[in-house]
């Protein structure tokens, strides 16, 4: 089996999965439950002075039947006293020795008032720090969270004070709402942060209730934008994620925070270079027991590909990015519709048509000649009746004249069809040897001097 344990800028877990701080690491018993659950680590939800927090908080994205597809929240800091809070950490770590508790922090900006909150939570017992320099909403306007983390001057000032007190790890947790992020983790970098959290939420609003044309989530008939968390960011957070990490400037330990709902998503972190993955809102939506899942998936998916540790595949997807001027102009695929797995739905060829390149053609010996907006309607009533995924569909559902084809000459292999899809492997992107060598952007203009 696979060995998840990890020793993260020094801070040890028994696996790589930690609650980010936020609702599910609000109080001592929910971290206790969640370490019980299979959890590796938890970050605290942010200690700082006692806020009030608002009533109504949550907002989401559903898309295409699925939930919360993106969650915002207007939420602030804890609530609970700091005292309390202290004496639950310590409480935890007395019963969970060998988990991480990490104290994310919050205070005015003075040197003082982080020292003292430095050393009270690393009396309590926590395993290392995490400066909030991330929230975008409410604290930030109080000159804390992102008003920190959007000047480089002042995230590298307030990591050096806590620096000058702390014994323990000091992570620093970076917003997204920012032009580029790796200027705000150089400048961590600068003050000698052990490493980094990335991203925090991002700024945003959900939607608004088209009755009382107030914006979601509404307090008293006033709302406010809020922070943006979810499967919906993930592909930004991979984005910042591998900008910190493939910058020798900002490059620090990276703990990966956006999006991350099942091992996958784990897994594609730590091969852009994070070397633990926190989560937030799939643990809001499923509850704490998907742990379960994803250290089975992770363990299993490292035993299939022969990793027996976590930094044996770490960062190994970076080589694997570069920037557009170098990829191979002379690199080509097509599609091809396997007519066996076809349903006949068409989606295929309305999407070539109209959004892409008009590769994809419907005349075929005995096909109606009609419209690609006809056959859009068509699509529709199809796909309303035909379950998704049939491995061979019923051939009285699939006439031959309703199999679209592909012209390999016209096909510039932009993977749009295979996208909108319905049917998994109905439609692969295969490559063809076109004869010609290897040529970048780069390379055909320096030829071109």
């Amino acid at each position: 089996m696979a060995d998840l344990s990890t020793k993260f800028a020094g801070i040890r877990s028994p696996n790589p999965f930690w609650l980010a701080s936020g609702p599910p690491a609000n109080c001592g018993e929910q971290v206790m439950r969640a370490f019980d659950a299979g959890w590796g680590g938890a970050v605290w939800k942010t200690l700082g002075e006692p806020i009030v927090n608002v009533s109504s908080r949550y907002s989401s994205v559903d898309w295409n039947g699925q939930r919360m597809m993106g969650l915002n929240n207007i939420e602030l800091i804890t609530d609970r006293p700091l005292d309390v809070n202290l004496r639950e950490i310590a409480e935890v770590k007395k019963r969970y020795p060998n988990h991480a508790v990490i104290a994310s922090l919050m205070v005015e900006s003075k040197r003082q008032a982080w020292h003292d909150i430095v050393r009270r939570s690393e009396d309590a017992g926590s395993d290392g720090l995490e400066l909030n320099f991330g929230c975008p909403h409410g604290m930030s306007e109080r000159g804390m969270g992102s008003a920190v983390g959007q000047v480089p001057e002042y995230a590298e000032m307030i990591t050096g004070w806590v620096k000058e007190a702390a014994r323990t790890p000091v992570l620093v947790k970076l917003t997204p709402n920012v032009t580029d992020i790796r200027a705000i983790a150089r400048a961590a970098k600068r003050a000698a942060a052990d490493g980094l959290s990335a991203i925090n939420t991002i700024n945003s609003i959900t939607g608004i209730d088209l009755d009382t044309l107030v914006p979601r989530p509404f307090v008293n008939h006033a709302s406010s934008h809020g922070g943006y968390c979810g499967p919906a960011v993930k592909p930004i957070a991979l984005h910042m994620i591998q900008q910190i990490a493939a910058d020798p400037d900002s490059a620090l330990p990276i703990s990966g925070i956006g999006g991350i709902s099942g091992w996958r998503e784990a897994a594609e972190f730590m091969l852009l270079g994070a070397g633990t993955v926190q989560v937030c809102t799939a643990v809001m939506h499923y509850g704490f027991r998907i742990v379960e899942d994803m250290i089975d998936g992770l363990s299993n998916w490292m035993d299939s590909k022969g990793f027996a540790t976590l930094d044996d595949f770490r960062g190994r997807s970076l080589p694997n990015l570069t920037e557009w001027q170098h990829l191979d102009l002379n690199y080509k695929i097509i599609a091809r519709i396997h007519p066996e797995k076809c349903i006949g739905c068409c989606l295929c060829y309305v999407a070539c048509w109209d959004g892409a390149h008009q590769c994809i053609h419907m005349d075929r010996a005995g096909n109606r000649h009609v419209a690609p907006q006809t056959l859009e309607a068509e699509s529709r009533r199809s796909l309303a009746f035909t379950p998704v995924n049939v491995p061979a569909p019923d051939p009285n559902l699939t006439p031959p004249h309703r199999i679209p084809r592909v012209d390999e000459e016209e096909c510039v292999g932009c993977n749009l069809c295979m996208l909108v899809c319905p049917v998994d492997g109905c439609i692969t992107m295969e490559r063809v040897d076109n004869g010609l060598p290897s040529q970048s952007w780069s390379q055909r203009m320096g030829e071109s001097r």
